[in-house]
């Protein structure tokens, strides 16, 4: 959520040209962002005034946000885990725990 106080706002004409990488994003992407997202993730904006504004902070969320999501948690099998509880419970009986 933007922190209309402490996060300094500016309007979706700038902010076509603060995403990173140089490529200047037409207001439709970034309506798109804000109301769609990219893989369930929002572009977090303010209306005041009838005006669509964003912040710097926001789109850093954002791309923070998307890049989180692409690096699943590791997933094993009961039989892995198993054998990974074992060698822990081995490790921890070697040292006296």
């Amino acid at each position: 959520m933007i922190d209309v106080d402490a996060e300094e706002l500016f309007p979706f004409s700038k902010a076509r040209s603060e995403f990173p990488g140089g490529k200047r994003r037409s207001l439709a992407t970034l309506h798109r962002y804000r109301l769609h997202g990219i893989r369930g993730i929002r572009l977090e904006t303010v209306l005041i005034g009838g005006s669509r504004y964003t912040s710097a902070a926001s789109i850093s969320r954002f791309i923070a946000a998307q890049n989180a999501s692409e690096t699943p948690a590791p997933q094993f099998t009961p039989s892995q885990r198993q054998r990974m509880s074992e060698a822990a419970r081995k490790e921890l009986a070697a040292i006296g725990i």
